[in-house]
């Protein structure tokens, strides 16, 4: 490993503590400098807790971190700010953004707002958010110029990434962190943001970030294994390319029992309908610029559907207009559950027959919502609100997520359970109305190999035995549950 270099970064023998309970016990770490590190482990290991350990905001209750690169810093430059410390020369990039609208409020971005120009206007520019009119050198790998003018609200997936890295970037960082960057992210981005990694790295900046066993990026020097709080291994990049790839296999799940779900989808009868959805040469258009253009689609019950497309080809356009978040709905030959959008029937009864599950809700709930009140909140279809629910729907909503094995989680506050429970919470609320048509949006964004395909399974058994209408968005195709046999490929706003 090369013993000479200097010490960049030391975590000495730390235990660290966060919301009463232990996540580190007597763990240490030498980085040193011009070593690059990616950090692996199954999703719940602790990645992102060691990140956030590293940036100050755990408490370390033995041990300590030692920054010996704020330390020489401070040796070679005056510094006036009282204030100024180690964290000023850390950029740190989460994959949940925490965008600021123009009254300076996180808590008024609501997730309809995107796709109301109205609202959409209290959201800052790229521009405005980055605080810059020319990109300098640094950033353009990110290719940001098209993005500027652009509300960050009405920001793709990737695109939100890319302007996040940007923010991190523009402190001028000498350590910059990254958790789990290529999530959400389509192939040719992926690419794309790797290539600028290692442009990051050769301008001089040390990079620690997360990620899967199988996306390190070609610079990074090192990988630490971490399970269970726990430090597995420390790897050059080369003897860990040698490891065999991690057993990520689903283990077997219980069965689903078709009996309880049958019993529970009798309590609510879905109603019948022609088609699920018609769209006949669909439009979209904010300004100047076109989203979506000459849409044909028809969408029958029981259809099962894939949605692909690359980032910001207009897939969550397409669903704003389904989910009836979207007000360019009324001026389209629209039809949903065989009604013309704009006969008379309210966004509410469209809700009603939706179940949605994507990992942006998860922000939308705040810390003291309860697993169980999140799953019942699907009955009153408003994201984020959690307004009491009645005995009957508490019931149906502990026997989903009896269903789908996460009964322990009911008590437990939702933000505080691990990643993949929490999206199987997600799912029991888009389940508990049973609805006739359920969209899942990148539905196993951030789980790890191994959860991914437990939630493929039970989405498989889960269609086996429900009536249910499906539309799933990812851009890894080998997620898509063996059920899916239609598809439809945007490009640019366009079919292909």
């Amino acid at each position: 490993m090369g013993t000479n270099a200097a010490l960049f970064l030391s975590l000495e023998h730390i235990t660290v503590r966060y919301l009463d309970k232990t996540i580190f016990s007597n763990l240490s770490w030498d980085i040193k400098e011009n070593e690059q590190w990616a950090i692996t482990g199954p999703s719940g290991s602790g990645k992102t807790a060691l990140l956030n350990t590293i940036l100050g905001k755990f408490n370390i209750i033995n041990g300590g971190i030692r920054y010996h690169f704020y330390e020489r810093y401070k040796s070679s430059h005056i510094i006036t700010d009282p204030y100024f410390n180690y964290r000023n020369l850390i950029a740190f990039v989460g994959h949940h953004h925490t965008f600021k609208n123009l009254s300076n409020t996180t808590t008024d971005f609501y997730y309809q707002q995107r796709f109301n120009s109205m609202d959409a206007d209290n959201s800052p520019t790229v521009a405005e958010h980055l605080g810059i009119t020319d990109i300098p050198a640094l950033l353009l790998p990110l290719k940001l110029q098209p993005l500027m003018g652009k509300r960050l609200i009405k920001l793709s997936n990737g695109e939100t990434r890319r302007v996040m890295i940007a923010h991190g970037l523009l402190k001028n960082p000498i350590l910059l962190m990254l958790d789990n960057p290529y999530v959400g992210l389509d192939v040719q981005t992926r690419k794309d943001f790797t290539q600028m990694v290692n442009e990051i790295i050769r301008g001089g900046t040390t990079v620690i970030l997360t990620t899967s066993p199988r996306e390190i990026p070609a610079h990074i020097t090192h990988v630490l294994t971490l399970d269970n709080g726990t430090i597995t291994g420390k790897y050059t990049r080369d003897e860990y390319l040698q490891l065999p790839l991690p057993d990520e296999s689903a283990t077997d799940l219980p069965l689903i029992e078709a009996e309880k779900i049958a019993s529970l989808t009798k309590q609510i009868a879905p109603p019948q309908f022609e088609s699920i959805i018609r769209m006949e040469q669909v439009k979209v258009k904010y300004g100047e610029n076109t989203i979506l253009e000459d849409i044909n689609w028809t969408v029958k019950p029981n259809d099962k559907w894939a949605l692909l497309g690359h980032n910001g080809a207009g897939k969550s356009t397409l669903l704003s207009l389904v989910n009836g978040d979207n007000p360019q709905a009324y001026a389209n030959k629209l039809w949903l559950f065989d009604r013309k959008r704009g006969s008379g029937e309210s966004i509410w009864d469209i809700k009603k027959k939706i179940g949605f599950v994507s990992p942006e809700l998860h922000q939308y709930f705040t810390a003291r919502d309860k697993s169980l009140q999140v799953v019942c909140s699907g009955f009153s279809d408003i994201i984020g609100s959690t307004k009491p629910a009645t005995a009957e729907q508490t019931a149906i909503a502990a026997s989903w997520l009896e269903i789908l094995g996460i009964a322990d989680a009911a008590d437990q506050p939702f933000k505080q359970i691990p990643e993949s429970s929490q999206r199987l919470v997600l799912l029991a609320r888009a389940l508990v109305k049973n609805p006739p048509l359920l969209i899942f949006d990148e539905p196993c964004q951030g789980l790890d190999q191994h959860q991914k395909n437990h939630f493929k399974k039970v989405i498989e058994q889960l269609c086996e035995h429900m009536p249910v209408t499906l539309i799933y968005v990812t851009h890894y195709e080998e997620e898509l549950p063996s059920c899916v046999n239609k598809f439809l490929r945007l490009e640019r706003g366009h079919m292909i």
